[in-house]
């Protein structure tokens, strides 16, 4: 048996030789400790945590790489909707087997995205399940006092905007499990290779926190669908929203589905795993919000306002009439 094919044996060499690395922040005392330390400086600390799991969050067959990407990215997500900047993130690793074949691209890509981000591993543990694999991460961010960005706090009157497309996951998601979608797109290569990356690997919205910070009355992401996030968002602020459904930005695969009637706005809108940010903006600080989206890079777009009222969000069509959702996002039970 070749060194590089070895089993990998005991959890202190396995961290020593995968994670501790990426443990580049003083406060994580090179892993050494049995806690980190993360200064606040004055700041308040978000905390937030996502776990993903094996059949649940991602198939059996995904690449390391991937996961280690979505396990990250789907925390910094909801810190990019806090109005927070990255500072460091916890990881807990429950694995079958410890192979370097899975742990080396693992490894690799999170630490790629730790740096990338701006968000390195502070600590965490590793330990063996009999059952599916599980990977946990607790990231943690800053932002001045007082300056979190809730749920709670839009207004009658306020635009709602997304950022990027929505849908593509979901229909990502129907590809690889050889769904209706594998089979519309059985000739656009292009096309399928673009909506299983926005499955797997999902775009955190950081570059645009301080602007959500800055000129969201309220903000969340997307992470179960946009008319079940929307709902969320509407109830605790106490208002309802009326959305134009051809407002919703969908990227060039998702609307030729929807236009070759592959798909219906339902799977869009109700499908999970966008992580694209959902934010209220009251009406004289939409143009300042857009113009710094733009300086970050990050496409946004309005798709309705918010009024008052308790019912639930409205979706219209181009006619305004209104679609009926029999569901509106995706459920964990």
């Amino acid at each position: 048996m070749t060194e590089a094919s070895r089993p990998i044996s005991g959890e202190d060499s396995l961290i020593a030789r995968y994670f501790k690395p990426l443990a580049t922040d003083p406060g994580a005392f090179r892993l050494d400790d049995d806690a980190a330390a993360l200064r606040a400086a004055g700041e308040d600390i978000v905390v937030t945590t996502d776990a993903v799991v094996e059949g649940v969050h991602f198939l059996p067959d995904d690449p390391p790489d991937t996961l280690a990407r979505k396990a990250l990215r789907v925390n910094l997500s909801d810190i990019a909707a806090k109005g927070a900047v990255p500072a460091g993130f916890v990881l807990t690793l429950a694995l079958r087997r410890a192979e370097e074949a899975w742990l080396k691209p693992f490894a690799a890509a999170l630490g790629e995205d730790a740096g990338d981000y701006g968000c390195p591993l502070l600590g965490g543990d590793t330990v063996s399940t009999p059952g599916p694999l599980m990977i946990s991460i607790t990231a943690f961010g800053r932002l001045p006092q007082g300056k979190m960005v809730h749920r709670a706090g839009a207004k009658a009157g306020d635009r709602m905007f997304v950022t990027g497309t929505i849908g593509d996951a979901a229909l990502g998601l129907d590809l690889l499990r050889g769904g209706p979608v594998a089979a519309a797109l059985a000739d656009d290569a292009a096309g399928r290779d673009f909506l299983a990356g926005r499955y797997r690997v999902p775009q955190p919205r950081n570059a645009l926190a301080k602007a959500v910070r800055s000129h969201a009355s309220a903000a969340m992401d997307v992470s179960d669908g946009l008319a079940g996030d929307l709902a969320k968002l509407c109830a605790a602020s106490g208002v309802t929203a009326v959305i134009n459904l051809p407002s919703i930005p969908l990227s060039p695969a998702a609307a030729g589905l929807l236009a070759r009637k592959a798909i219906g706005f339902e799977t869009l809108v109700a499908g999970g795993d966008d992580y694209e940010l959902l934010c209220a903006v009251p009406g004289d600080r939409v143009d300042a919000f857009v113009r710094e989206a733009r300086q970050a890079k990050v496409a946004v777009t309005a798709i309705g306002g918010l009024i008052a009222g308790q019912s639930p969000p409205s979706f219209l069509d181009g006619q305004g009439r209104e679609l009926a959702l029999k569901r509106l996002s995706y459920s964990h039970f």
